[in-house]
């Protein structure tokens, strides 16, 4: 079997595995690209199972693929600002694939930082566009005291870099909330809010 027959028959096989751990199409057709030059290039005497050689070739190269991604995502969150990464997040695409791992740091990080209503009047106003009218009647606050609460707030997060931990479980249950808030659907997001300044009451 030639070099061409051989990459026909192994081709579809390879783009399988190479998906499934990318999930990527684009980046699965490089790999499989990658590994097929590479295998030309080597010296074809010493493989004795050319199916497993290629099958062993692919899956590395994917995850040396997903490690680079992994550096490169740590390397810019530890470059971000915490309230900039969450501010960045409304426009963010929620089919993205790690998306979830941001979003359970930075809620994490309000939940470390922030008190209740800190928390509430941060997000209503800094991501979701709240006017401090609307931010009185929603939560109850004075807007003179709306004020303070996103200064104090802001200058708690103004030194806390994102950094990226993939160890991290999703523990926090505002991360749908929060989701869709950012799409349009804001009901759940603030009574999530509420019940969290209620159940710890602040001045």
């Amino acid at each position: 079997m030639d070099h061409a027959q051989t990459i026909a028959l192994y081709q579809p096989l390879l783009h399988r595995i190479a998906y499934n751990l990318v999930r990527c199409k684009q980046d699965a057709e490089d790999i499989v690209q990658e590994t097929f030059l590479k295998w030309l290039n080597a010296e074809h005497d010493k493989i004795n199972n050319i199916k497993a050689y290629l099958i062993t070739a692919v899956t590395n190269n994917c995850l040396n693929h997903l490690n680079k991604l992994n550096r490169k995502k740590e390397e810019y969150l530890e470059s971000v600002h915490l309230p900039e990464f969450i501010l960045s997040l409304k426009e963010s695409n929620f089919s993205s694939i790690d998306l979830d791992t941001y979003l359970n740091h930075a809620i994490k990080t309000l939940h470390q930082k922030l008190e209740p209503v800190e928390r509430a009047v941060f997000l209503l106003k800094e991501v979701l566009n709240y006017d401090y009218d609307t931010l009185q009647e929603t939560l109850g606050k004075k807007k003179d005291h709306c004020r303070q609460l996103v200064s104090r707030a802001k200058k708690k997060l103004a030194d806390e870099k994102a950094k990226i931990h993939f160890e991290i479980p999703s523990a926090s249950s505002m991360i749908e909330s929060f989701k869709k808030a950012c799409l349009g659907d804001e009901d759940e997001l603030i009574a999530r809010l509420k019940r969290d300044i209620w159940n710890k009451p602040q001045d």
